[in-house]
């Protein structure tokens, strides 16, 4: 028997249901959650994120605001819309789409953005936060595989979780939530020795690296809970994530637990930023 699948679609459909209903509320009360996008450049790979990000706010009543401007625009001028936005009372959220342009310093626009509607999550106070154990808006992939993990009715007290991949954007955030759930937490990255010695021991893993066939069969044990967030492409050039799926699916067995690629985090990452610009909105006197 092979692990079960955790449903990041229908989840997703889920929250997305209960968002609609509060932003629903808040507009019959006079005020409409707001959530302005920014792109700079022509990646398109961040155009595809961008409108599917301002697609989910329109159908689930929130008021989007999408700004792309040309890849010359300048520091000072992105700095400025920032600030702009920072002062508009319709908006809850502002979102830099990154990669930024290289001319630009990511960090300080990200820095620009006010404590209350970094809906990203990713500034230093945000980070503090977490790190603190405080309330704040939590970055939105890490929050939806919290999301994802609850959904198989785990509780992870007490419960070994490895997270592999030490990024700002998911690999640290994971950690500190998993800490905040009572996991006993181990971080793994490019400078472990051995993966497996960490992973067969663990019953979460979280695997959040950008390189297909990091974890292999050989490197689960029966009955845990596997998050893939990755993004990638195989020979045939279908997407597929950092895990073997089909042979971690097996090997993990029926009381196990596996996210696909697609299908899984992804849906869940955008989710969680509606939820976030809903909870800053909320959060605004």
């Amino acid at each position: 028997m092979t692990a079960q699948l955790i449903d990041g679609v229908a989840l997703s459909r889920d929250i997305r249901a209960q968002v609609g209903q509060r932003a629903a509320a808040m507009a019959a009360a006079g005020r409409r959650p707001g959530l302005a996008v920014i792109l700079v450049g022509d990646d398109p790979a961040s155009a595809v994120y961008v409108r599917n990000k301002v697609k989910a706010c329109e159908e689930h009543g929130l008021h989007s605001v999408l700004e792309r401007y040309d890849a010359s625009l300048s520091e000072a001028a992105l700095l400025a819309r920032v600030a702009a936005l920072n002062a508009d009372p319709s908006i809850h959220g502002i979102l830099v789409q990154m990669p930024l342009p290289p001319h630009i310093d990511a960090h300080k626009v990200i820095e620009a953005i006010a404590t209350a509607k970094d809906v990203d999550g990713f500034s230093v106070h945000s980070a503090g936060c977490l790190m603190a154990g405080l309330p704040g808006l939590r970055p939105a992939t890490p929050y939806g595989c919290m999301q994802l993990i609850d959904s198989t009715g785990r509780s992870l007290r007490g419960q070994h979780a490895v997270v592999i991949g030490r990024s700002n954007t998911v690999g640290k955030p994971m950690a500190l939530l998993l800490l905040q759930a009572h996991a006993t937490v181990t971080v793994c990255h490019s400078a472990t020795p051995d993966l497996s010695v960490h992973t067969r021991q663990a019953d979460v893993v979280v695997v959040a690296v950008g390189r297909r066939d990091t974890l292999r069969a050989d490197m689960v044990k029966p009955g845990a809970v596997v998050i893939d967030v990755g993004m990638n492409r195989n020979d045939a050039g279908k997407l597929c994530g950092d895990v073997d799926f089909p042979a971690v699916r097996e090997a993990l067995g029926s009381n196990g637990w596996i996210t696909p690629v697609p299908g899984g985090v992804g849906p869940m990452t955008i989710t969680m930023l509606l939820v976030n610009t809903l909870q800053a909105a909320e959060a605004t006197p």
